[in-house]
C-alpha cells in the first residue's frame, strides 16, 4: 500500500521427529506425508486471505542444496565441531531418542508432558538427558539408558560475543524477545547438536557423516532463503537472492514468528549468519506469544480447538480476522471467545459498516446526481481532512513499527471519528435549511469513507474491497496509495468529476445473531 518493494517469503517447515510421528503413525510415507500437510496449510492461508509471493517446502531440492551451503561455509570457518555427549537410548526400541521421540517430566517447572526439546508449559529449551520418567514416544517403554553418541554441534560459544554486540544494537524490540534473549546471553550459550541419526532429513555433506541427517533446527530457517531463490526462479526475477535481497544493506528483514521460535531467530539463525557471513542479519524480530481458547492452549488431541475451515463457512472470512486482528498476543497471551468475537464484529459493524451505509443512502436520496467534485476539493483542504489525515498516519506508524494491535485500535477509532463527527453535522436537518452545508458534509463523509476503506485493507483485504467498491475506477491505485499515506487531496483529484456510487448499495457487515454461535459453544461446553 505504500508503494515499497516487498516479498513475503514462508513455507512448510518439513523435518524433524514430530514429522516422522506423524507419518508413522497415518501409514505414510514421509514425502507423502508431508506434501499432503503442505497442501493442506496453503488452501488455510488463501481461504484466511493471508498471501505470500513464496510458500515452499523443505523437503524440496533446492533447499537442500541451499542448506549444504550454509554446512559448509560454517565447518570450513571452524563454527561446526564434531564431539561426543551422553544421549537417551531405549533399549526395546534400538534407537537413540533424541527431541521429540522422548517425553518426560520437566525439570524446570514439573509439567507431566515436556519434549525432548522444549516443554510446551514454561518454553525451557530441553537437555533431554535431565528430563525425569523419561518415556519413549515410539513405543511407550521406559525402558531407557543414556549412552554415547558422536553428532555435529554449531558452536554457538564461539560466537556469543558477537551476538551480544549485535542484539544490544537494536532498540524497540518487543519485551519478550529482548527479555528472554538477554537471559540466554547471560547466563552463557552452549554448543547445539545440528545432527541426528535419523532416516527423514537433509543428508550431512561428509563422507565420515554417513547416516546422519541435519536436524530441523539447523535447516528450517535457511528456508527463507531458499525460497526467496526459488521464487525469483520460478517468476522469472533478474535479482539475485543474495546480492539484491539476503544480503543487500538497504533491504530491510523483519521475523515474524510465534514465542516459541524466538531461541531460533533471535539466536540460532543469527548466530548461523554470523558465522556463515551468508546473509544480513534480522533488522526486526516481532514475535507473538500465544493465543489461547477460553484462557486454556488450543489441543486438537484433547478437543479444545475451533475448526478453522468450518468457522469461515459459517462466518466469512471478514468476521474472523477482523476479530482474529484485536486479539494479535503482541505483549501477553490473548484468548479467543466466541462472544468476543461478536462483540468485536458489532463493533466494526457498527462504527465501519453503519457509518458508510448511513451516509450512501443519504446521498442517493438527496444528491441522486452525485456529490460535486468542486466540494471534495475544498473539504479536502479543510481542518477536518486535515485531522483524518492525522489519523490516518497514526494506525500507518503503528503498523510500520510492527504495532498490530495498537494499529487496529486506532483504525476502530478513526471509525468512531468518523460516526460521531457524521452525526455532530446532522445532514437530516441541515438539508432542510441549507443544501450547500450538507453537501459539504457529505463530500467530507466521502474523504473519511475513502480513509477507512486504505486503512482498513491490510487488516481484512476483502472488506477492504468492499468498501473501495462504491469508487469503483474512479480513484486509481496510485491514488489508493496516497490516501493510505494520508494524502487526501489525492482523493479529491481523483473525484475532480464528482462522486457517485458505483457500485449496489449493500450491507457490508451482515448481522450475526447470538444464537449461531450457539452450536460452537456446545462444542466445547462452555458459555461464552
Amino acid at each position: 500500500m505504500k508503494g515499497e518493494t516487498a516479498i513475503h517469503i514462508s513455507g512448510s517447515d518439513e523435518h524433524g521427529v514430530a514429522i516422522m510421528i506423524g507419518a508413522d503413525k497415518a501409514g505414510k510415507d514421509y514425502q507423502t506425508y508431508v506434501n499432503e500437510w503442505h497442501q493442506a496449510h496453503k488452501k488455510l492461508f488463501k481461504d484466511f486471505e493471508i498471501e505470500f509471493d513464496f510458500f515452499g517446502q523443505t523437503s524440496a531440492p533446492y533447499h537442500e542444496a541451499e542448506t549444504v551451503e550454509w554446512f559448509k561455509l560454517l565447518y570450513e570457518n571452524g563454527f561446526i565441531t564434531k564431539k561426543s555427549e551422553p544421549q537417551l537410548y531405549c533399549i526395546d526400541d534400538g534407537k537413540f531418542l533424541p527431541d521429540r521421540f522422548v517425553e518426560g517430566v520437566c525439570y524446570n517447572c514439573n509439567f507431566a508432558h515436556a519434549r525432548g526439546d522444549e516443554c510446551p508449559n514454561c518454553g525451557e529449551w530441553i537437555d533431554p538427558i535431565r528430563l525425569k520418567n523419561p518415556v519413549s514416544k515410539i513405543s511407550g517403554s521406559r525402558n531407557i539408558e543414556v549412552r554415547e553418541a558422536e553428532q555435529y554441534y554449531l558452536a554457538l560459544t564461539k560466537l556469543g560475543s558477537e551476538l551480544k554486540d549485535w542484539f544490544t544494537g537494536h532498540a524497540g524490540w518487543r519485551p519478550v524477545v529482548k527479555g528472554f534473549v538477554e537471559a540466554l546471553l547471560k547466563d552463557g550459550l552452549i554448543d547445539r547438536a545440528i545432527t541426528r541419526d535419523l532416516e527423514w532429513g537433509i543428508d550431512v555433506p561428509l563422507a565420515e557423516a554417513k547416516g546422519k541427517k541435519l536436524y530441523v533446527w539447523f535447516d528450517a530457517p535457511i528456508g527463507y532463503v531458499s525460497n526467496t531463490k526459488e521464487y525469483l526462479r520460478l517468476t522469472g526475477g533478474k535479482e539475485d537472492y543474495l546480492k539484491d535481497w539476503w544480503q543487500n544493506p538497504s533491504t530491510k528483514l523483519t521475523h515474524f514468528i510465534g514465542k516459541d521460535n524466538i531461541i531460533f531467530h533471535a539466536l540460532i539463525f543469527p548466530g548461523m549468519i554470523l558465522g556463515s557471513k551468508r546473509t544480513r542479519l534480522p533488522d526486526q524480530i516481532p514475535a507473538n506469544q500465544f493465543l489461547n481458547l477460553m484462557g486454556k492452549q488450543f489441543s486438537k488431541s484433547a478437543g479444545w480447538t475451533v475448526d478453522a475451515e468450518r468457522a469461515i463457512a459459517d462466518f466469512g472470512v471478514d468476521a474472523i480476522r477482523l476479530y482474529l486482528c484485536s486479539l494479535i498476543p503482541e505483549r501477553a497471551d490473548s484468548s479467543f471467545t466466541w462472544d468476543g468475537f461478536l462483540s468485536v464484529y458489532e463493533e466494526v459493524a457498527n462504527k465501519v459498516g453503519n457509518f458508510v451505509h448511513r451516509y450512501l443512502s443519504f446521498t442517493d436520496k438527496y444528491f441522486p446526481e452525485g456529490i460535486s467534485g468542486e466540494e471534495l476539493a475544498i473539504v479536502s483542504q479543510s481542518a477536518d481532512a486535515v485531522e483524518l489525515s492525522r489519523r490516518i498516519h497514526v494506525v500507518t506508524a503503528a503498523l510500520d513499527q510492527c504495532e498490530f494491535t495498537k494499529a487496529f485500535d486506532e483504525f476502530l477509532l478513526l471509525a468512531q471519528h468518523a460516526n460521531e463527527t457524521f452525526h455532530l453535522k446532522a445532514p437530516w436537518k441541515s438539508i432542510k435549511t441549507d443544501i450547500p452545508e450538507t453537501e459539504r458534509t457529505l463530500a467530507w463523509a466521502v474523504l473519511a469513507h475513502a480513509a477507512i476503506s486504505a486503512v482498513m485493507e491490510p487488516f481484512v483485504p476483502g472488506l477492504g474491497r468492499k468498501l473501495k467498491a462504491p469508487f469503483g475506477s474512479l480513484v486509481s491505485m496510485e491514488a489508493w496509495r496516497e490516501i493510505y499515506s494520508g494524502r487526501l487531496e489525492f482523493a479529491a483529484q481523483g473525484l475532480s468529476k464528482g462522486f457517485k456510487r458505483q457500485s449496489e448499495l449493500h450491507v457490508l457487515l451482515p448481522k450475526i445473531e447470538p444464537v449461531r454461535l450457539a452450536p460452537w459453544k456446545e462444542e466445547l461446553k462452555v458459555d461464552a
